[in-house]
């Protein structure tokens, strides 16, 4: 398969090769998106986080057919919150912090049914799931390592939030030499004003962190 270009993407052409490309689709998680979880727990209105689930879906259905590699990833801590420092955990209400008992199960902890990727976006055989203690999805996990076995270069990025978890992962990837999109339709921010930010510092001084392009931009504008 040749190489490929997004002619659209900012601050210049996008190009890559399908084959060592992945979407990784970043902490698309109950506990962030629907009611009852961490995020809503936060004083956050999770319906600007749902309301990217379609279009995610849209970019997944898009990777697949392309053959990209994918990856999900779960923010996570095991059930003795031993990878959870208190630093992170004494966030939220009392009573509604990490590892605290919500509607969906214990909050951000590995097995519970808040922690899963919503339905719409449920990962199939043969995709990638990291779970990751931290925002960054290179902490503390084989990220790296698996992306490697596959021989990927090129990342392109959906998920939530922007300015956190998707943003540090970006960040991350780029300290290790991968070449990354960020899919601005199916990313969002609790705040968008924030999405609006952390979409133009990627792109800024030529890309100093990576490209931005919306799903129209994608080859065939078929996504």
């Amino acid at each position: 398969m040749s190489v490929a270009t997004i002619a659209r993407a900012k601050p210049s052409p996008f190009a890559f090769d399908p084959r060592h490309t992945a979407l990784v689709v970043i902490d698309m998680q109950r506990d962030f998106i629907e009611p009852g979880g961490f995020g809503e727990a936060l004083g956050n209105d999770v319906s600007l986080l749902a309301g990217i689930v379609p279009d995610v879906a849209r970019l997944l259905s898009f990777a697949r057919d392309q053959r990209w590699h994918v990856v999900h990833t779960r923010e996570s801590h095991a059930a003795d919150l031993s990878d959870c420092p208190p630093a992170k955990r004494l966030r939220g209400e009392p009573n509604a912090r990490i590892g605290d008992a919500g509607p969906m199960g214990r909050i951000l902890v590995r097995g519970e049914p808040g922690n899963a990727i919503v339905e719409a976006l449920a990962p199939i055989e043969g995709e990638l799931v990291i779970d990751k203690p931290g925002k960054g999805a290179f902490y503390a996990t084989r990220l790296g390592e698996e992306l490697a076995l596959r021989g990927v270069t090129h990342l392109v990025f959906a998920g939530v939030t922007t300015e956190v978890c998707v943003q540090t992962t970006m960040r991350e990837a780029n300290d290790r030499g991968y070449v990354c999109l960020l899919v601005e339709d199916a990313t969002a921010s609790y705040i968008p004003a924030f999405k609006a930010a952390t979409v133009e510092m990627i792109r800024s001084q030529g890309g100093i962190v990576g490209w931005t392009a919306t799903l129209a931009d994608l080859p065939g504008g078929r996504a």
